[in-house]
């Protein structure tokens, strides 16, 4: 497929220049150079789908809008849900909005994941692929394949665990690597899909049922596919993860949808702040008015007279 094979050859250029610059510092050997590596190929794919989250805040705002409408069809049509799916639908037509936009980052990576993931099946099997049939990188195919973190290699997987061996590795070290690394990326699934839900839409919001639902599937799929997926696949996926999580909590504290837990925070922050400074303020008011007034109130200054000499006392009289 020629959109899967630029794609795997994108996913491995990014990988052997991130590689090739680790590697002025650290062992170009070493899985470490590898992992981050990957790290760097998800800082480089989430930069890139910046425009799409900002377009899914958009739509998650328009969803809120759009409560009255939402809510209006609902009730008349509340028997009909044939009708009141079709009116639901032409709705969110007419207004540009879609119910689905928090999944479209998961979406969207999913082609760049299935790249990386026939990148590093290509490292285990040592079969080349993207660049790494380029002949100006075909010794680094070796290098990845004997490449390893905590005695795993980057392709191991927690069900082919025991295909490790022949290669020198341990099982043991790749199905507990790769366990832990399954229950890492299915709980920040998990917390970043619950982040958005809890903190940034409201309550009585009618696609929170929908949401819901995904908030416990994806990290449900993830976790059972989790088992066959490589060591370095699963770093890709914690890794972009986290990132989500710090993007969503800036996003969510700063600039949240009205009407959410998130907003009432942030308006209450901001009230605080207000308070504080208006008393800060005032406490400069009074500490600048007080001064002039020990000035008045207090007691002249003592002078001491000055003697005069015995003779000129004489003289005078």
């Amino acid at each position: 497929m020629f959109i899967l094979d630029w794609l795997r050859t994108g996913v491995s250029w990014i990988l052997v220049q991130f590689h090739q610059l680790l590697s002025t510092f650290m062992d170009p050997a070493s899985g470490w150079t590898w992992a981050f590596s990957i790290v760097g190929l998800v800082i480089v794919i989430r930069i890139i789908l910046i425009p799409l989250f900002v377009k899914q805040i958009k739509s998650q705002r328009n969803l809120q809008l759009i409560q009255p409408q939402m809510k209006e069809i609902q009730k008349k049509y509340a028997g009909d849900r044939e009708k009141q799916s079709q009116e639901m639908m032409k709705l969110y037509k007419e207004t540009g909005t879609n119910p689905l936009a928090s999944c479209l980052p998961i979406l969207l990576q999913a082609p760049i994941f299935f790249a990386l993931f026939s990148v590093l099946q290509g490292i285990a099997m040592s079969v080349p692929e993207g660049v790494f049939k380029w002949s100006q990188y075909e010794g680094l195919l070796a290098q990845a394949h004997d490449a390893s973190i905590f005695g795993a290699p980057l392709y191991g997987t927690f069900m082919g665990a025991d295909e490790v061996f022949k290669d020198g590795f341990m099982p043991i070290n790749t199905k507990v690597l790769a366990f832990i690394l399954i229950i890492a990326m299915t709980t920040t699934t998990f917390l970043t899909q619950r982040q958005m839900i809890v903190k940034n839409t409201a309550a009585d919001n009618p696609v929170v049922r929908q949401q819901k639902i995904l908030l416990y599937v994806f990290p449900l799929v993830f976790a059972i596919g989790g088992i066959n997926f490589p060591i370095g696949v699963l770093i890709y996926w914690f890794t972009t993860n986290l990132w989500s999580m710090g993007q969503q909590f800036w996003v969510i504290r700063n600039n949240p949808q009205p009407g959410t837990p998130a907003f009432e925070a942030r308006e209450a922050r901001r009230a605080q702040r207000a308070k504080d400074k208006a008393a800060a303020s005032s406490a400069s008011d009074q500490a600048a008015g007080a001064e002039p007034e020990a000035t008045e109130d207090a007691p002249p200054a003592r002078v001491q007279p000055k003697k005069t000499p015995r003779s000129k006392r004489k003289g005078t009289s």
